[in-house]
Parts: C-alpha cells; structure tokens; sequence
C-alpha cells in the first residue's frame, strides 16, 4: 500500500483492510469488486487484484500460509524481488536483501555515487550491494533502518547531509541538487555573465 503513497493516505485504508481481511481465506473468499473498492482510493487497482490472487493461490496450494522461501514467493504473480525480500525479512525475519526506491538512492549514493542510477546494470550492481552490506543478525532492524533512512534523511530532493552518520563514506557527499549548485554558483558569482 505504501508503494508511491503517502502514510497518512494509507494508514486509514490499512486498518480498513486488515479489519475485512484479516486472513488470507477472508480476502480469497471476497468478490473482486469488493476487494478493489475496499482498496479505493489508494489506485493502481491492479494491486488489490494481484493481492487477491496471491491470497488465492496461498489457500489452495499453501493451506492459507505464505511460504518462506525465495524461489516459492517469487512463483507467484505480482511478487518479484524487493517484495519477496520484504517478505522473508519483515514477515519470517529472514537473512534477505531489500531494495526499494529508498534503499536504492542510498546504496547509490553511499557505496556507488557516479553512473546511471536507473540502469539495469545499476539496479544489479545494487542488489549485489544490498546483499553484501546485509548484516548476519538483527536484519530487520537493518532493513527497516535503510527504507527509513532513505525516507526521512538520504532523501531524493533536499536531503539531509549535514550531520550525516554516512557522509564521511558517502561516495557522494556533498550531495548537490542543481538548485543547490545555482544557488552556490550565485553566492560564489560563478555563475554570473561576462558584461
């Protein structure tokens, strides 16, 4: 649900679905109007759909239980890595990497810092990193603190590098958006025509 969708948006809808749904058998067995309209107005519909079939094939194949394990999560349609990941760590407190839009900034710009950070071969250079700086213990903690980090401080505009616990790893600090590369330019008068 929080996927491109603000908390404060969510929380309520939340409540509202665990309230009708509280088991995988409750949202298999509910009409698929029913379980988009619940969803409303969050969009992207094919969320509560796919969320639907999901819970489907848990109660027919699994005995209404999500399985653990990477290869079976990723069996099923609508779930790929980051949520598979998500999964097995935040549900089932296993040992798996995580990579979000959040997670994703600050590995670039920790341990990679120059490069397309949307490229393919970025997004697999990525997850390499997300799996090889994932700790042996406490990997929730890890997890959590990551997306929260990303969220709150590494953000994608404005963020926080001042006082950064990273900055002195950080492949690049400071980081600068090209407002606050004008902004420095004008205070420096690069930035400024020949008359």
């Amino acid at each position: 649900m929080l996927q491109q969708t603000q908390v404060d948006r969510v929380l309520p809808k939340y409540h509202e679905w665990l309230g009708r749904y509280p088991t995988f058998e409750a949202l298999a067995a509910a009409s698929e109007v029913e379980v988009v309209k619940t969803w409303y107005p969050l969009g992207y519909n094919i969320r509560p759909r796919r969320l639907q079939a999901i819970a489907r094939e848990a109660v027919s194949r699994y005995g209404g239980t999500l399985p653990d394990d990477e290869a079976t999560l990723l069996s099923f349609k609508g779930i790929g890595a980051y949520t598979a990941g998500a999964v097995r760590s935040f549900a089932f407190g296993k040992r798996a990497a995580i990579l979000d839009t959040n997670v994703a900034r600050v590995l670039f710009r920790v341990f990679v810092g120059k490069g397309d950070a949307r490229s393919h071969a970025m997004k697999k250079r990525l997850w390499d990193v997300s799996w090889t700086v994932l700790p042996r213990a406490q990997v929730y903690d890890f997890n959590q603190a990551l997306m929260d980090f990303g969220a709150t401080a590494c953000t994608a505009r404005g963020p926080v590098c001042t006082g950064c616990p990273m900055s002195s790893r950080c492949a690049a600090y400071p980081f600068e958006t090209p407002r606050r590369k004008a902004r420095a330019a004008r205070r420096t008068g690069k930035g400024r025509r020949a008359s």
